[in-house]
């Protein structure tokens, strides 16, 4: 108790010093502390050549800030070890809705994807109830929303699982399945979007990227993601809210040069003829 009182403490002394919009609760207002996975791509790596890196130097130089880092792997503990722990002052994606951390308005919306080689007789498959997938090899990562889809439709018997929580530094269940995939042990994946369309990106020849739009039955796979601030820090989520507004367009053009698939509210793709809209 007596070291959280001296952190808030240190936090109202620099609110006093500085009157700039959302530093009343940050521990040093000059610094864009973002809070990030060291080899997560497409999202973050301690390179910096992610998309979340690319759009925290973006916001920082926005607000005339200096950019600092806090890297931790992005599994247990992530946000108690970085935001709760004063180490840094936002995670640049978190999806709405989960009660760790406080979260701004989404500045993208997407979805699990299925990911194919092109000429499989796969890559037109557009739900996990097709009849194709009856007897396939499906490569999924357990506990996320398509292994309760596939359960519905009896899917798991040949399914291949790769583990949800891991430590990024030193695996990556995307990059397994993706070689599975390349190999044949496997015949079709499904990942989380942002995933799905960069590996495919990054795979000779590119592979085919399915967005589940379709999905009648099991979990959501459809999520809008923003960025996490601790509860008590208003204005910085303000001051965040205010930045993605004003900068959309760029965010989303950010997101598509990584292939990263995005949807409006109406489930329509935003690509680069139709770049302002919002998610």
């Amino acid at each position: 108790m007596l070291a959280w009182g001296f952190v808030l403490t240190s936090v109202r002394a620099y609110a006093q010093a500085n009157s700039d919009a959302g530093s009343l609760e940050l521990v040093d207002p000059d610094v864009f502390r973002a809070c990030g996975d060291p080899r997560n791509m497409p999202f973050s790596n301690d390179k910096g050549e992610g998309f979340e890196n690319k759009l925290a130097e973006l916001f920082a130089a926005k607000l005339g800030k200096k950019l600092s880092y806090t890297y931790f792997p992005q599994a247990t503990g992530f946000v108690r070890m970085t935001l709760g722990s004063f180490r840094c002052d936002v995670i640049i994606g978190f999806p709405q809705g989960d009660d760790q951390a406080q979260v701004t308005i989404p500045y993208y919306r997407t979805t699990y994807a299925l990911v194919s080689k092109p000429g499989s007789g796969l890559d037109d498959v557009t739900m996990i109830s097709d009849p194709k997938l009856k007897d396939k090899r499906i490569g999924v990562v357990a506990r996320t929303p398509p292994s309760t889809s596939m359960a519905i439709n009896g899917l798991l018997a040949h399914a291949k699982s790769y583990p949800l929580f891991i430590d990024t530094r030193a695996d990556s269940s995307a990059q397994a399945m993706m070689d599975d995939l390349a190999k044949g042990d496997i015949d079709i994946g499904i990942l989380w979007g942002p995933m799905a369309g960069y590996y495919a990106k990054q795979a000779n020849p590119p592979l085919t990227v399915v967005p589940l739009l379709k999905e009648a039955a099991g979990a959501p796979m459809t999520f809008r993601i923003g960025m996490a601030v601790r509860p008590s820090d208003q204005e910085w989520k303000r001051t965040l809210n205010r930045l993605i507004m004003e900068n959309q367009a760029e965010i989303n053009r950010l997101l598509i040069s990584y292939n990263v698939p995005i949807l409006d509210e109406a489930n329509v793709p935003i690509t680069t003829e139709t770049i302002s809209k919002r998610p």
